[in-house]
């Protein structure tokens, strides 16, 4: 009897220390439970909502008091600076990622005050990600070949899964009738749309290859992945579902944006989180000045910020190993961009040289280079996800 009295106690006393392991927070004015839900982050789904109540004693539909304290779909652990999975109780690596990934943008966002790999080592675990998680292995494309690619870079074998539950959209600057900026080489005329798309199918090719879906924004059927040095200006380029490319300026853009937020849309509705859109461009500026890749996220977007910021820190990393003088001049800077203010996913925006100067166009004229650079923003965005 004492045995079966202390079983009890015992099993009391872990559901409150389990309760008491929640995050709490208080209602403001204008709060209903989704838009409490989304303050934090957590998903708009049936699994948080229902929790939520639960854990408040709430009915369906109830109104939430201002400033009474309510506990969230969102508890804490103690890290024990091994790994998630152990600290959790969980097995699988991406349920993993998608905690690490959301314990680093709730600190980006001020909502954490510290990381849990340091200090006291606070995990938060949505109730969502660990109870209900999304089979991601499930968004891989099933089909491996891609004529967008080219002949000899169709077939896109899954390397890993590692990006799975990933969405990228791509989108190479300019296109169509309008080339971007242009320069001269060796006495032919140079410019930017072409080199900016072949990294582009390059990065995409990479994406690929570990899981993720990408979508190519900006596409021309007959170029495909080119290892020439020179290539040719076209302005057969086309939007996403064969659109013809606008003349103007801002039209060209909004054609990009309605598209990207569109297809957004359609995949949040199929439970996909974790979406980005990375535009590449070329700069033009005076001959004489050579700069190195730069990176631009929205100003009020901090987690457009990280973004770009681990991509940044990849290619510093990169340049210490591979320029002869470890030397690396890029920045991140904020900016007030169409293709980073009108786009629902978070997004970044990158110039990898000056066409107009002789060092730069060696960045991007010589295949092997344009390689590298897809390559090293691969890396980025693999730490990023």
């Amino acid at each position: 009897m004492k045995v079966q009295i202390l079983v009890v106690l015992l099993a009391f006393i872990s559901l409150g220390s389990e309760a008491q392991s929640y995050i709490k927070t208080k209602a403001q004015a204008g709060d209903g439970i989704y838009v409490l839900l989304g303050r934090y982050n957590l998903e708009r789904s049936e699994c948080n909502y229902n929790h939520f109540c639960k854990l408040n004693s709430l009915k369906k539909n109830s109104y939430l008091i201002i400033g009474r304290t309510y506990s969230l779909p969102l508890q804490k652990y103690t890290f024990n600076g091994k790994s998630i999975r152990s600290t959790v109780g969980i097995k699988d690596w991406q349920t993993a990622k998608q905690i690490e990934r959301y314990n680093d943008v709730m600190q980006t966002l001020g909502r954490k005050d510290s990381d849990f790999r340091r200090g006291k080592k606070e995990l938060w675990v949505p109730y969502h990600i660990k109870k209900c998680p999304t089979n991601m292995d499930q968004f891989i494309p099933k089909n491996r070949s891609f004529p967008i690619f080219g002949k000899d870079y169709a077939d896109v074998p899954l390397k890993d899964k590692k990006l799975a539950g990933a969405v990228y959209y791509l989108v190479a600057g300019h296109g169509g009738p309008d080339p971007g900026a242009m320069a001269k080489y060796n006495g032919k005329t140079i410019s930017e749309d072409e080199y900016a798309y072949d990294i582009t199918l390059r990065l995409a090719r990479n994406l690929i290859s570990h899981g993720a879906i990408v979508y190519l924004i900006i596409r021309d059927a007959n170029d495909g992945i080119r290892n020439e040095m020179y290539l040719p200006c076209d302005m057969d380029e086309r939007c996403w579902g064969n659109e013809v490319l606008p003349l103007g300026q801002k039209e060209r853009l909004t054609q990009r944006s309605d598209v990207i937020n569109k297809l957004y849309i359609q995949n949040r509705q199929r439970g996909i989180e974790y979406q980005r859109t990375i535009a590449i461009h070329v700069d033009s500026r005076s001959k004489s000045e050579r700069i190195d890749l730069f990176f631009y996220h929205y100003p009020d977007n901090q987690i457009s910020k990280m973004m770009a910021t681990r991509l940044h820190k990849t290619m510093k990393d990169k340049y210490s190993i591979h320029r002869k003088s470890g030397e690396y001049h890029g920045t991140v800077t904020g900016r007030d961009l169409h293709m980073l203010r009108e786009i629902k996913p978070t997004s970044v925006f990158i110039e990898v040289g000056n066409i107009q100067n002789k060092a730069d166009q060696k960045r991007f004229l010589l295949a092997s280079n344009r390689k590298a650079l897809a390559d090293w923003m691969t890396e980025g965005l693999l730490k990023d996800y």
